[in-house]
């Protein structure tokens, strides 16, 4: 066995079916008093759910969040939660909220409490990332982890059945890139299978029958896994690539995952054959690129970029801004051969096996 580190993440988890009715004593727990609920602009029934369980424990809420974070919302926000006098975010939504909340963590003292209604993940993670100016940049810091992540599957039942697919491909990323990171240990390994496997098993049943909370919990459960080897685990060139393509060319986040996934593994499936086999058992397939993008045709997903908004003019500046600062990978990263997969990935190809 190959030497490792392994280094758990300081997160409290509540998970379970009616968790958020805990919501006020986790507040309590962690010393908090006057919350700044953060969410998307779409005044959903969750946020409307999570600010009457707090009642007057709510200094504000802020619902401008949105994908990649720009850092003039993040500004704004910040600039909020001092003039409110809050000591505590309480995020509601996916990985734009959460990540607002991080960019706030990151340059106060403020604790954040997560409640995922999706499957993103970044909820488990130090990880965040700021646009400006077209660019994403990302980082790792402690202070933007979340203290405490409150899963209730019963949250991710208004989440559409094409999003809750998108989200959950999402996650299966996560895991996949974490079984051959370059910092990868044998612990996260066993968590990454393990969520690909509760995915890929219950994102089925979640699109065909969006209220069977068996299916929801197992999918909670799978992305909850995902997003503690996100967190706990390197990111290669898959990550790198819909880190561009939605920083530069805003494209949606999800969406972008789903279609990228398959090819990207195509592109190190020769370089990491130890990660393949894994990923390939627990989607029950023979081979992990083409398995990926046989799920995805099942659940019905968009698989190709120039269907989300991509231009095929833009693949040359995706791949070379990729490129140029990549992350480490099993396999170089050739610009050639980059620009190959993002062609692919434009039309929707089926990886050949």
């Amino acid at each position: 066995m190959n030497p490792f580190v392994y280094a758990g993440l300081p997160c409290r988890v509540v998970f379970g079916v009616g968790s958020l009715m805990q919501l006020p004593s986790e507040v309590e727990r962690l010393g908090a008093g006057r919350v700044l609920i953060l969410s998307t602009p779409e005044k959903s029934l969750n946020l409307q759910r999570v600010t009457e369980i707090l009642g007057d424990r709510v200094a504000g809420v802020y619902d401008k969040a949105v994908m990649h974070v720009p850092l003039a919302i993040a500004e704004e926000a910040r600039h909020l939660s001092q003039e409110l006098g809050a000591d505590c975010c309480v995020t509601v939504g996916g990985g734009s909220t959460t990540g607002l909340g991080k960019a706030i963590a990151l340059t106060s003292d403020l604790p954040i409490l997560a409640v995922p209604t999706t499957y993103a993940g970044s909820e488990m993670t130090p990880i965040y990332g700021l646009t400006d100016a077209g660019m994403k940049k990302t980082g790792r810091d402690a202070r933007v982890l979340p203290k405490t992540v409150i899963y209730d599957p019963a949250l991710t039942l208004t989440l559409p059945p094409a999003l809750s697919a998108a989200s959950g491909m999402n996650a299966i990323a996560h895991c996949a890139e974490a079984l051959y990171a370059h910092d990868g240990n044998p612990i996260i390994s066993m968590m990454a299978e393990e969520g690909i496997r509760a995915l890929a098993s219950a994102l089925p049943t979640v699109v065909e029958d969006p209220a069977n909370m068996e299916a929801r919990s197992e999918a909670l459960y799978g992305a909850w896994l995902a997003g503690i080897t996100l967190g706990s685990a390197g990111v290669a060139l898959h990550h790198k690539l819909c880190h561009v393509l939605g920083g530069t060319f805003n494209l949606p986040h999800a969406e972008t995952h789903s279609i990228v996934l398959p090819h990207a593994m195509r592109y190190n499936r020769d370089a990491a054959p130890l990660a393949m086999a894994r990923i390939a058992r627990a989607l029950g397939t023979e081979d992990a690129p083409t398995g990926l993008y046989d799920l995805e045709v099942k659940l019905g997903l968009t698989l190709a970029l120039k269907d989300i908004g991509m231009t095929e003019e833009g693949l040359e500046r995706a791949a070379r801004i990729a490129t140029d600062a990549p992350y480490p990978n099993p396999r170089a990263v050739e610009y050639d051969d980059t620009l190959a997969l993002l062609r692919d990935a434009y039309e929707g190809q089926r990886p050949p096996k």
